[in-house]
C-alpha cells in the first residue's frame, strides 16, 4: 500500500510559518509597551530616574502590584534599569535605558494623538452607546 504526501503529513506537527512566528513575537513586545500602565510609566521616567513611591503617587490610580509588575516587565524587556543603593532602607530607583528612551517619541506621539482625540472619542462611545442600550 502506498501512500501520497498528503497522507504521510497528517499527524505530524509542521513549524510555524516564519510570519507567524514573527508576528506572535512582535505581539508580545507590543503587549508590554503598549499597556497603559507601561505608557504611562514610560512617559514618567522620560523626565529621569524615579523612585519606587514616586512613580506610585504621580501614576493616579496604579496599585502597587501593578505597578511592580509593569517595572518588572519594563526592566525584563530591557527597557527600564533598577538600581538599588545600600542604605536603610533601601533606596530603589527606576531610569530608562537607551532602548526605554528610543521608545519615547512613539509613546509621547501616542498620549499626544490620545489628548488631541478624546472627546471625539467620548462623543464616539456616547453615540454608540445610545444606538446600542443594553436590553433591560
Amino acid at each position: 500500500m502506498t501512500m501520497r504526501p498528503t497522507e504521510l503529513s497528517k499527524g505530524i506537527d509542521k513549524p510555524p510559518h516564519p510570519r507567524l512566528v514573527e508576528h506572535q513575537q512582535v505581539g508580545r513586545i507590543l503587549a508590554r509597551v503598549g499597556d497603559k500602565w507601561s505608557m504611562l510609566t514610560i512617559g514618567l521616567l522620560s523626565d529621569g530616574a524615579r523612585r519606587f513611591n514616586d512613580i506610585k503617587r504621580t501614576l493616579d490610580g496604579i496599585s502597587q502590584r501593578m505597578l511592580t509588575l509593569t517595572v518588572r516587565g519594563l526592566e525584563r524587556d530591557g527597557l527600564v534599569k533598577r538600581t538599588v543603593y545600600p542604605t536603610n532602607p533601601p533606596r530603589v530607583d527606576y531610569e530608562l535605558t537607551e532602548l526605554g528612551r528610543s521608545l519615547w517619541q512613539p509613546v509621547l506621539a501616542l498620549i499626544v494623538w490620545a489628548q488631541m482625540h478624546r472627546t471625539e472619542i467620548e462623543q464616539a462611545h456616547q453615540a454608540f452607546d445610545q444606538v446600542h442600550k443594553p436590553d433591560r
